[in-house]
This record gives structure tokens, sequence and C-alpha cells, in this order.
């Protein structure tokens, strides 16, 4: 792997840089408010229809679907900037860059490419993922949400859980159980679903941070074209596999989450004053802050390491795995040390006026404790690591 940038990719990561100083509000996003609250998500759909009209949103897609047939490189470096700085809209919902689309570059038909990729890449068509169940976590396999063929439709009965972002959301990413009689993993069928189909409620979860990002959603006798089956009937659960991998390619955004978190808890020490003495004079304080910042480089090369892979027309298996792990629990100790070293201000929350770093500690100690679970536990990413990285046998 070579870690250097050419010329003109550090000409383009200017380029973002210069757009986030013209457009992002100096202290957006300083208290971890989500995207998806109600009163941010205009900004984020304001600034998503920007980042579309200079194609930058999917920018490694062919030209034909709304790209720029640029290397995953570059789209990289638009990727880590736009979270270092946290900018908003830029996944579409939770998946509609990452992997719903590749994905249907990969499986999908022409219809479907034509009719979703380029309102995606313009910034305009929002998306969910619909996995979870409550019986099927982990074990997504177990899922019971069921589809029934009539004609040339399915209609759907059942009900997901944990839905990023389903309530802001235009289209949805469904996996469904079209052939119950089937060994569990192979009577699964994906499906694309227009979110305003009749049937469909959406009731919110508010997390413990207190922010509306996550969903349960019900179906009802909800019709859905066959012409919306993703790949094969029954084949679900392999295709789904190949959008998890793409999925775990946000490690380079986790990291640069942890990276601005970091950096943020580097000037509150350098700024205040405990006694008359700085905060980051404490060696406990400074040896901590360096163990993290060698964690966030690590998090950082783990990161561009599964970037490289996709330069080569690989997808991203066992290093996925490892970037996902990694990262999501390294926000967790970046939040850990965080509200820490504020004391007991480290507990208030968003809004308080004694609150340091306008409240973002205490929200991200709370909100992090999801990244270990969403898109597959921590321990499951250690079983994919072990089983399909060192050959260990499942036990």
């Amino acid at each position: 792997m070579d870690f250097k940038f050419t010329p003109e990719e550090e000409a383009f990561r200017q380029e973002v840089l210069q757009f986030v100083k013209e457009e992002m509000p100096p202290d957006y996003g300083a208290g971890g408010e989500s995207q998806f609250d109600a009163g941010n998500f205009e900004f984020a759909r304001q600034m998503a229809r920007k980042l579309g009209a200079k194609k930058w949103l999917a920018m490694n897609w062919p030209e034909e679907y709304g790209g720029l047939g640029v290397s995953p490189i570059k789209h990289m470096i638009f990727k880590e900037e736009s979270a270092y700085h946290r900018v908003p809209g830029t996944d579409m919902g939770v998946g509609g860059i990452s992997w719903v689309g590749p994905t249907l570059l990969l499986l999908g038909t022409e219809e479907q490419k034509k009719e979703h990729l380029p309102p995606l890449a313009a910034g305009e068509r929002w998306w969910c993922t619909m996995y979870s169940e409550p019986e099927a976590g982990s074990d997504m396999a177990a899922l019971q949400c069921r589809a029934v063929a009539h004609g040339d439709e399915y209609i759907v009965n059942g009900q997901k859980v944990w839905t990023s972002a389903g309530h802001i959301a235009d289209w949805g990413w469904l996996l469904v159980r079209t052939d119950p009689e089937a060994p569990k993993h192979r009577g699964i069928s994906l499906l694309l679903v227009d979110m305003k189909t009749p049937g469909i409620t959406i009731r919110p979860l508010i997390n413990l941070a207190g922010h509306h990002y996550f969903n349960e959603i019900f179906f009802d006798d909800v019709h859905v074209p066959k012409a919306n089956l993703i790949g094969e009937e029954n084949r679900g659960w392999y295709h789904s596999m190949i959008a998890l991998s793409f999925e775990r390619t946000l490690g380079i955004e986790i990291a640069a989450d942890a990276r601005r978190s970091l950096d943020d808890l580097i000037e509150f020490a350098k700024q205040t004053t405990i006694n008359g003495k700085p905060l980051g004079k404490d060696p406990l304080i400074k040896q901590r802050l360096a163990q993290l910042a060698i964690e966030v480089d690590a998090a950082r090369v783990l990161g561009y390491r599964v970037i490289w892979q996709q330069t080569k027309g690989e997808i991203p298996g066992v290093e996925g795995a490892m970037i996902k792990a990694f990262g999501s629990e390294l926000l967790q100790r970046v939040a850990n040390v965080g509200t820490q070293m504020m004391g007991l201000y480290g507990q208030l929350s968003l809004g308080s006026k004694q609150a340091f770093l306008n409240g973002r500690a205490a929200d991200m100690y709370l909100s992090a404790n999801d990244m270990t679970i969403a898109a597959g536990t921590s321990e499951i990413q250690r079983n994919i690591i072990a089983q399909r990285g060192l050959g260990l046998p499942k036990v």
C-alpha cells in the first residue's frame, strides 16, 4: 500500500475543505445532535442536494448513474473529510450511498439502476435498511417478516426494529422470508420498498441520548412489485452479505469521527485550567490522550486498507470486520476518556449552560453504546475475523 496521496487527490481534499468552510455553520454538530432529529433534517436535505449537484455523493459510481467514475480513493477523501467535519446527508439516510447503491450496481436490473441510482447520487432520495426484528438481531437469518408471492407482487407482513432513518426515508432496503420451508439461510429475499406504500406504519424509538434515530416498522398486507426483487428469490441472505461487506467500508468514517472527537478533547484540555494549571499538563490525561491518538491513527490505517482493497476490485471481508470492531470500540473509549476528564461536568447534557463542549461528551458517551451493536456486534466481527481470517473452527 502506498500511503501517499497524489497531487490531484490532495487538491481535491482542499476543495472539499473549502466547501466545508463555505457551507457548514462553524458550530454545527458541536452538541452531537442527530441529523435526523426534528429541526436538523431540513439542513441535511439541503446539504445532500448541494453535494449531489457537485456529483460528490457517489463520485465513484459510473457517470451514467450520476457518478464521476473516479477512484475509490478520491471518494474516500470526501467521506473522511465529511465525517471529520460532521457534514450531514452524505449517506442519503442510512446505507443509500454506502451499500444500497453499490449492491444495486452489482445485482440490480438495468431498470432498477436507472430508477434508483441517479436520484441517490443527486441527493434526492433517502433510504433506510430493514434487517433486524424483535427475534432476529445477531442471528439475522432467524427473521420472520414474510413476503408471499401473489401474481406480479409480494404481500409483506411482519415487523422490523432498530430501523435507522426509517422516519425520513423515501425507500427501504428490506430483507424478508419468501420460503418458510427452506433452511433459514436459503428462504430469504431482498426487496426494494417504497416507504409511502399503504400498510406501512413507522413508530419512533428514542435512544439513550434522547435522539430520534431508530424506528420500528410494521407491515400489514403491504404490496411490493416483484420487479423490486434484488437478485434471485430466496438468495437474499447471500445478497445481503455483499451489502454488509460494503457497509463495513464505513470504517474510515468511524475513524474520522473518533479523530474529530479526540481533537475536540485535546483542544478542551489545552484551554481548561484547574487550580490555575492547564488540564492538558496533567500526566495521566496526557498519557490517555496520547494512547487514543495512537489508536485513532491505527483505525485510520485500517480504514485505508479497506478502501485500498476496493481499488483492486475486491469486496472487503475480514478487513471490514477489523475496522468495524476496532473503530466502534474506539469511539466508546474516546467518549469514556472525555467524560472522565470533565468530572461531574461530563454528565451535563446538550443545552446545559455549564456543559463543556456543548454537552457533546455526555451525548457521545450515551450514543456510542449502539456502535458495537449496529451493523453486527463486536462479537460477530470477532467471529468473522477468527473464522474467515484466521481459519479457526466454529465452537
